[in-house]
């Protein structure tokens, strides 16, 4: 069993209470916000950020970094929209034969020995074209089953933070408690370790891909179901967002750290700065703008509490 240190726990707290302190900022300045409504307002996009977050978590935990999300869940919002509503059976074998297309781009990546950055940044011209063919205009529908879902009402709290919930014990199961994680995260942590104790890099790698694969279609399909049409740029600001939602919740860039839990507290932070922002009729670039202030400021204490935690070992 693997012993959580002190800091891990200090790693998930800074997110959180980021989070806590934009909410309590929101319900000050916007009181009505204080509801079901207005929550529901405030986290309506969060499902679909949190599941690219997630998705991009997979691909940082192996040390590579996506820099196709946005265009891949823009692509599997297109095809939802279009094949997954009027051919069900096309549409599900396209996205499952992009989740395969995922899972073999790790395997060219650590055999070829090829920078994540540049092959998944050709792959986002790929997907990009792909979904432009499928709708060269916004239009489409979302299926029935996935608009009903996406606005389902549960008792007390919306289904925004029901579902957040919901990824983080997935991701947090799939991560911290299945074999596959540690050995995924063990990959990002010390690859030749991994090797030398018998396991396959290679299969590791497809995994970690094929997961982020897998998790980034549910978040185009939770997408469309939120929007209810789709369109080829929909998602083109989810690469950056995953990337600073992991990185928000405590996830680093090398050594297979990362936090499921934290990554979706970090992406309901980026989408409750947005939402809060829109709420007021605020321009869109203020919004970047407050997702990198928020950014920055989360990471300026993990930077003082780092240098905190390294003059108490010196002691």
């Amino acid at each position: 069993m693997i012993r959580r240190s002190p800091a891990d726990f200090i790693r998930l707290l800074i997110p959180a209470l980021s989070l806590a302190v934009l909410l309590a900022a929101v319900f000050w300045l916007q009181p009505r916000a204080m509801s079901y409504v207005g929550i529901n307002l405030l986290f309506n996009l969060a499902v679909p950020i949190a599941l690219a977050t997630v998705a991009q978590m997979f691909i940082m935990a192996v040390n590579d970094l996506d820099l196709s999300m946005g265009t891949f869940v823009s692509f599997v919002a297109c095809v939802t929209a279009t094949f997954l509503r009027d051919a069900p059976l096309v549409g599900v074998v396209i996205l499952a034969g992009s989740v395969l297309v995922y899972a073999a781009l790790g395997v060219v990546i650590h055999l070829r020995n090829l920078p994540s950055i540049v092959v998944t940044l050709g792959m986002s011209f790929v997907w990009a074209g792909l979904a432009v063919l499928l709708l060269p205009a916004p239009g489409g529908q979302a299926p029935d089953w996935v608009r009903a879902l996406m606005t389902m009402k549960p008792p007390l709290v919306p289904i925004a933070i029901v579902a957040a919930v919901v990824i983080a014990v997935v991701a947090h199961v799939i991560v911290m408690r299945l074999s596959l994680g540690v050995l995924i995260r063990g990959v990002g942590g010390n690859e030749r370790s991994v090797e030398r104790a018998g396991w396959s890099i290679v299969a590791a790698r497809a995994a970690a891909y094929g997961l982020a694969g897998l998790f980034a279609v549910l978040a185009g399909i939770a997408l469309v179901g939120l929007t209810t049409s789709a369109d080829a740029n929909i998602a083109l600001r989810y690469t950056l967002l995953s990337i600073a939602g992991v990185i928000l919740g405590g996830g680093e860039f090398i050594g297979g750290r990362i936090s499921p839990v934290g990554a979706v507290i970090g992406a309901l932070t980026l989408t409750l700065a947005g939402s809060f922002l829109s709420f007021l009729r605020i321009s869109p670039d203020w919004q970047i703008g407050a997702q990198g202030a928020i950014l920055i400021l989360v990471l300026a204490l993990r930077l003082v509490f780092n240098r905190v935690e390294k003059r108490g070992h010196g002691r």
